[in-house]
């Protein structure tokens, strides 16, 4: 009677832990979606391809090149992030050099998708074009002048200015840790762009440049990965 008691005891410690650890097994965990909707770093690398179109006699070119996001997420709906791309523009009698932008973009989500504003800088710095230069030439100026319009462009334009986006991105979550997507954004940049003439004004000790303003629009499709 004793042996028996015993026996019916070891069965009910088994089968208690048995119960006990398929509790924890079947507490529910959190979705890999739901994840990413908690606030946190998120760092996201990718490539872009588009076309940076000049307006008023500014140049054209494709762009090509690497896309990087760094930034937070605040809350379920919002994220902050900083954007930096870094994009060949070439084109045959257009740009022919690199485009470089930097901004800060407020996000909004809506499950998959998102959309972004951001505003901050862009820039071109191009080397020799093969462009017929704007009048008059750099050589016979004695002091710096703005020109009154892009049209004929600077044959060789480095400058920055102001740089403006608005983007929608799609992503599919891959795990709790990495996601991909693609994204589609429209842009506007105003450009400073000088082209120095070697030469120092002796009235202001400054170097004597030509300047011109070159406004454009532009539309890049993106690829990219992210981590948090």
């Amino acid at each position: 009677m004793r042996a028996l008691s015993c026996a019916l005891a070891l069965v009910g410690l088994v089968g208690g832990g048995g119960s006990a650890a398929a509790g924890k097994v079947s507490l529910p965990m959190e979705s890999a979606r739901a994840s990413w909707q908690r606030p946190g770093f998120r760092l996201a690398l990718g490539l872009g391809y588009g076309r940076l179109v000049g307006l008023s006699g500014a140049p054209s070119g494709r762009l090509l090149g690497p896309l990087l996001r760094v930034g937070a997420r605040l809350d379920a709906r919002w994220s902050l992030a900083g954007s930096f791309q870094y994009l060949s523009a070439s084109e045959s009698g257009g740009l022919s050099g690199l485009r470089f932008a930097g901004t800060l973009e407020p996000t909004l989500h809506f499950g998959r998708w998102s959309v972004a504003l951001g505003l901050g800088f862009g820039g071109l710095v191009e080397g020799r074009t093969g462009r017929r230069d704007a009048t008059p030439p750099a050589s016979t100026l004695e002091t710096s002048l703005t020109l009154a319009d892009a049209d004929p462009p600077l044959a060789r334009c480095q400058g920055v200015g102001v740089a403006a986006l608005l983007r929608v991105d799609w992503m599919w979550i891959v795990s709790a840790r990495t996601a991909t997507g693609l994204s589609l954004e429209g842009s506007g940049q105003w450009t400073g762009c000088e082209d120095d003439s070697g030469r120092i004004d002796p009235d202001t000790a400054e170097p004597i440049v030509r300047r011109q303003w070159w406004p454009h629009v532009g539309v890049t499709l993106g690829w990219q990965v992210a981590w948090r």
